[in-house]
């Protein structure tokens, strides 16, 4: 069975990784445009192409799949199956016709709850308690196409977006080569999807970053692993602003106005919190500055409380 793999971010690079080393025939891999970054502003090659470079396999970048060219280019690849993995490209209809088993996509979140840009972030912001990745056939409307099969993981009280990610990757890899071998075999299932059901992730801003200390303690340690490690959380703490990079709930609970520095003790400094609770902030950067433990911050640099 001839793959066409397109994909970009890491996540993708471990699912291209896995499906190499399950001995699938790749016939082509489609990946973003190379991309400045840094202060050099050098090009970039997303991990999906360096994985792809490695293994001395075909490679595209198109900036879209819509022009008569690029679809030309793409059925001479004579692909069996297309494999989609957080390509960051919508696939036109005439894209999704081309291979006579369809197109398969593996999305990190269990739908029909968290379709589009940042399923894995908006789990840890909403306080899920568990999530998972969900492989479907292809349909031209967003995240919207039968499901074949899922696999679930519990979330971490304290885990960050970037921690969860890291778990979901190896899932995903795993996942995408059972999906490929079920449909090779012509058993994967095709379940719809209750549209009823569906909920959505937009994609995350930086205007999501400081910190509302008027929710719950729940709400905002939520907040700050949700929004980590892109764009992080950030806080005006005794007039300097910081990024928060770790806040744990504390037992205590506090009649002060939220956003009040309480105490600065041997685990952070602690925060009043709308509902009446207190949040620790243990780990923080102040601007130009790297990350720290709390205490370790403040003990070089004192806050008046």
């Amino acid at each position: 069975m001839r793959i066409v793999f397109m994909g970009t971010p890491a996540i993708a690079a471990a699912c291209l990784t896995s499906l190499i080393a399950d001995g699938q025939t790749i016939a082509g891999v489609y990946t973003k445009p190379d991309m400045p970054k840094n202060r050099g502003m050098k090009l970039v090659v997303s991990e999906v192409k360096a994985v792809a470079q490695r293994a001395d396999l075909p490679i595209r970048q198109p900036d879209t799949l819509r022009d008569g060219g690029e679809l030309a280019a793409l059925r001479a690849l004579r692909p069996d199956l297309i494999a989609v993995v957080a390509y960051g490209k919508l696939l036109p209809q005439e894209v999704l016709d081309i291979p006579p088993l369809g197109c398969v996509n593996i999305h990190a979140s269990l739908l029909p709850a968290l379709r589009g840009a940042a399923p894995i972030q908006r789990a840890v912001l909403d306080g899920l308690p568990e999530t998972g990745v969900t492989a479907m056939y292809m349909a031209e409307e967003l995240d919207a196409g039968d499901m074949i099969a899922v696999k679930k993981t519990p979330i971490g009280p304290l885990e960050t977006a970037g921690e969860l990610t890291g778990r979901l990757t190896g899932l995903a890899a795993e996942l995408l080569v059972e999906t490929v071998r079920s449909i090779e075999a012509g058993k994967a299932a095709r379940t719809p999807q209750d549209p009823a059901q569906a909920t959505y992730a937009a994609m995350l801003t930086k205007a999501m970053s400081p910190v509302d200390w008027t929710g719950s303690v729940k709400q905002v340690v939520d907040q700050v692993r949700g929004l980590h490690p892109w764009p992080v959380a950030t806080a005006e703490l005794g007039g300097r602003k910081f990024k928060l990079h770790r806040v744990v709930p504390t037992e205590k609970k506090t009649g002060k106005a939220p956003g009040t520095l309480l105490a600065l003790t041997k685990d952070g400094l602690e925060v009043a919190c709308g509902d009446g609770g207190v949040a620790c902030v243990t780990e923080l950067q102040a601007e130009g500055g790297k990350r720290m433990k709390t205490p370790d911050y403040f003990r070089g640099h004192p806050i008046e409380l």
